[in-house]
């Protein structure tokens, strides 16, 4: 079976996870489709015969509006498809029932879904260092649950519909803040943040200025810096921080969804 995986990942962090799922395949044969930078031209059409894995991260308990448009071009004819969320140890919310209910009016048959934990990426003390050790352990355990359950079943028909945790109608996202950044004044203007920047919110005359209009503090220009010297600031930004680090602190644990067969 083609192996397909299509994911946004501004931090890069859903892109490990839904990779070392497809690991547990041990096949090379592999497709990717990051839509993170820029989104698909035409529709991505994939065959009865081939297994997607869509991957995104979970913004305020949805996907991010830029996935959401490109996962609309994401077509299938009956293929299977498994849906991974990867959240900073709030909430998932709606993030997966709203990826399935994209993928099946597409023309795919939704066979799992999980949500995985991952270090906040505006409020880095939230899930700090996640996906841990424990995280891809189990992470590796999923995508072999996968690997085994493809290798008995003789046609992914023959698989139940995943009861996916999630509401309908989905969590309504209120007007988006972003958060300023600061940038020391190490900055060499090298124009790494202005290339991978997914919304083209930062200047191409000066990588200091950003323009708050397009950016969605999604983090990107935070971690490809090469000095690592862009940070997100603000009295905003240290309250809900404070609040974040004491309200979320507990450790939360993945939320798996398989089928079983009828």
């Amino acid at each position: 079976m083609q192996l397909n995986l299509v994911y946004f990942s501004a931090t890069y962090t859903t892109q490990r996870i839904v990779r070392h799922i497809a690991a547990q395949f041990g096949t090379d044969d592999i497709r990717e489709y990051d839509i993170t930078q820029s989104l698909p031209n035409e529709d991505i059409l994939f065959e009865k015969e081939e297994l997607l894995i869509l991957g995104a991260p979970v913004y305020s308990g949805r996907i991010p509006a830029k996935a959401r448009e490109a996962f609309l071009r994401v077509k299938g004819k009956g293929a299977p498809a498994v849906i991974v969320g990867v959240y900073g140890n709030r909430e998932y919310e709606d993030a997966l029932v709203e990826m399935q209910d994209i993928l099946e009016a597409n023309g795919f048959q939704v066979v799992s879904a999980a949500a995985f934990i991952a270090q906040h990426s505006i409020f880095s003390h939230t899930a700090e260092g996640r996906p841990d050790e424990k995280d891809m352990r189990e992470i590796a355990v999923y995508g072999k649950q996968l690997a085994d359950l493809f290798d008995k079943v003789e046609a992914p028909a023959l698989l139940s519909r995943p009861e996916i945790k999630g509401n309908r109608p989905y969590r309504e996202v209120g007007e988006s803040h972003p958060i300023p950044i600061q940038v020391e004044e190490t900055c060499n203007e090298c124009g790494t943040c202005i290339d991978l920047c997914p919304y083209e919110a930062i200047s191409e005359a000066d990588p200091r200025v950003v323009d708050y209009e397009r950016c969605k503090s999604c983090g990107r220009c935070l971690v490809v810096c090469p000095l690592q010297i862009r940070h997100f600031s603000g009295p905003f930004f240290e309250q809900v921080g404070q609040k974040f680090a004491v309200a979320l602190a507990a450790r939360k644990e993945p939320d798996v969804f398989l089928p079983t067969p009828s």
